[in-house]
Order: C-alpha cells, then sequence, then structure tokens
C-alpha cells in the first residue's frame, strides 16, 4: 500500500510540477512580454479586420510590468506609446487588466480598454473603445522575466 501510495506522490510531483509552474506565469508576479497576433476595428462604416497595430499606434511587440502597473513598448518597438494600468481583477481562470488612455491634445480620441490574459495559455484578447470606434486586439504573452526594456 505504501508503495502505491509513493508511486502516486512521485506521479503529482512529476507531471502536475510543471503545470502549477505555468500557470503562476500569467498571476501578475512576473513581467509578460506581449506580442499582437491581429486587430480588428469595428466602426459605423464596417468591420475593418487585420489592422496593422501600428495604424492604430500599437507597438508589435510590449512588456506588461505588473510592479509599474504600465504597459510599455519593447525597445525595439516604433511606436513608443506606454499606457498606465489602472485595475487589475483575478476572474476565474483570467487575469483582468483595464486602463483609459486620454488621446492625443486637441483630438476627441480617447479610449478606455480591458486586457483579458488566459492563466492557461497566456491568450490575450485586449477590447478597447471610443467615441465612434471599438478595437479587439487578439494576442499572445510569455513570461519576461529577464528582458530589459
Amino acid at each position: 500500500m505504501n508503495l502505491i501510495k509513493s508511486a502516486c506522490i512521485l506521479l503529482v510531483f512529476l507531471f502536475g510540477t510543471p503545470f502549477f509552474a505555468a500557470a503562476g506565469d500569467y498571476d501578475g508576479s512576473k513581467k509578460l512580454l506581449g506580442s499582437v497576433v491581429r486587430i480588428v476595428e469595428v466602426t459605423k462604416f464596417g468591420i475593418h479586420e487585420n489592422v496593422d497595430p501600428d495604424v492604430v499606434g500599437l507597438p508589435n511587440f510590449f512588456i506588461i510590468d505588473f510592479n509599474a502597473m504600465m504597459l510599455l513598448p519593447t525597445k525595439e518597438s516604433l511606436i513608443r506609446r506606454t499606457s498606465r494600468i489602472q485595475h487589475i481583477e483575478h476572474i476565474e481562470n483570467k487575469l483582468i487588466l483595464q486602463g483609459v488612455e486620454e488621446g492625443v491634445d486637441g483630438v476627441n480620441d480617447g479610449l478606455a480598454w480591458s486586457m483579458a490574459i488566459s492563466k492557461e495559455s497566456g491568450k490575450i484578447i485586449l477590447s478597447a473603445a471610443g467615441d465612434g470606434v471599438a478595437y479587439v486586439v487578439f494576442g499572445t504573452c510569455a513570461p519576461a522575466a529577464h528582458y530589459e526594456r
């Protein structure tokens, strides 16, 4: 009986530990390196799929820095815009980040955004809405503990 119990504990340790470690990567304790995979833009004129991140002012690659409460472009990004994370919530198996952006002075382009990060896969869905426009951004992220901006 002790042999079976020991074998079960060993199996849980060998096969369970990697899953627990992976889930911990997306709990808000580590920096994450994110990438934009696809952007969809919705306006009263229609739906535009596969929008270029540069056109809407998003970097292709970005850092989610939970300690600084910021979304930051990578040092290689041409787009230098940053965004402050104003709220973080853990809901079900997702990490939710939220913020607002005032936009460019003199232009009515401010918006609110919400990002959902899957704690299992690191997949990202960001939605942003402003005056007459909404964006859905699909992406992915991975731990970036050693990445220096």
